[in-house]
């Protein structure tokens, strides 16, 4: 997608076609805190699918609310589905994705007022949505973001949020808070600069311009880009070559990578003996192990 048609999709997202409307009501979320063998029959969604393939589990953004934007309602079973998966063992592959056009067009603007109570509503959104990046970070599963389309705003957030991020040729991703005066939420400001460095990351902040897919895999916003016919075939291969490795161990590795940043070398080095200790402790180890004395390839359970 050219960058002017996105820009006049992205401000048709921020328009003044939103009717305000009260917050809905929150519902509650319980997040076991074992993982479990398997999960068979997940909840049911009405902000987004679920579907299981030979360990992938594909979730497809769909918000009631159109354009992808997000609800509170979004935000929870956001934070559901994330934990449920986490906890599945059979789960060893999560691709985030999305229906239609946007992969996600920002917070949903019919739940604001335009008053001062907006404060405390977007408080609310936000903190839902930080919930739901948390859950993902802390699951031991990798996760693939799968965009061919737009993604501004906590759309944008989102996809900077998985392990490996591919990008459709019709993609376009926009930072976007500053055109309705916000500073930005879903972790934003916190995954861009370990992504693309600090300079790059205020750019793209403060500039707030489209961003096409080629571009995004310069700055190392994104892993690739794909042609939009092949894109769906070349997501699922990918989605299977990581559901058939180890992926407790790749979960953990991933998890290190990103805590590196808050540590400093002599906790890391501890946190990484702890790790390597744990996994030494799986059954994927003993078949790796057994697999390389044997000059075969492993067949990894993922555990």
């Amino acid at each position: 997608m050219a960058s002017d048609d996105a820009g006049t999709a992205l401000d048709a997202a921020r328009g003044s076609d939103w009717n305000t409307a009260e917050p809905p009501t929150q519902p509650t979320i319980t997040v076991n805190q074992h993982r479990h063998e398997s999960s068979p029959d997940m909840t049911d969604y009405e902000n987004l699918t679920v579907d299981h393939d030979d360990g992938v589990a594909t979730v497809t953004l769909d918000s009631t609310a159109g354009r992808n934007s997000l609800t509170l309602e979004m935000a929870d079973e956001l934070i559901a589905v994330a934990a449920e998966l986490g906890e599945d063992q059979e789960t060893r592959c999560i691709v985030l994705t999305h229906e239609g056009q946007f992969f996600g067009s920002g917070a949903d603007l019919s739940q604001l007022e335009g008053d001062d109570s907006d404060a405390a509503r977007l408080r609310q959104l936000a903190g839902r949505a930080h919930e739901a990046v948390i859950q993902f970070q802390q699951t031991e599963t990798p996760v693939v973001g799968a965009v061919n389309g737009i993604a501004a705003g906590i759309g944008f957030s989102l996809a900077l949020m998985p392990d490996l991020l591919v990008l459709g040729e019709d993609t376009t991703l926009r930072f976007a808070y500053p055109g309705i005066g916000l500073t930005g939420d879903g972790g934003s400001t916190f995954f861009l600069p370990r992504l693309v460095g600090l300079r790059n990351a205020k750019e793209i902040v403060l500039r707030d311009e489209p961003i096409g897919p080629e571009k995004a895999v310069d700055l190392g916003l994104a892993t690739e880009v794909v042609p939009s016919e092949e894109f769906d075939d070349h997501v699922a291969d990918l989605a299977a070559d990581l559901a058939s490795g180890p992926t407790h161990a790749l979960g953990t590795a991933s998890r290190l990578l990103t805590e590196s940043y808050e540590r400093g070398l002599e906790s890391h080095l501890a946190a990484e003996t702890d790790a390597i200790a744990k996994a030494a402790r799986t059954e994927d180890y003993e078949r790796g192990l057994g697999a390389f004395f044997g000059e075969d390839d492993p067949e990894f359970v993922g555990y």
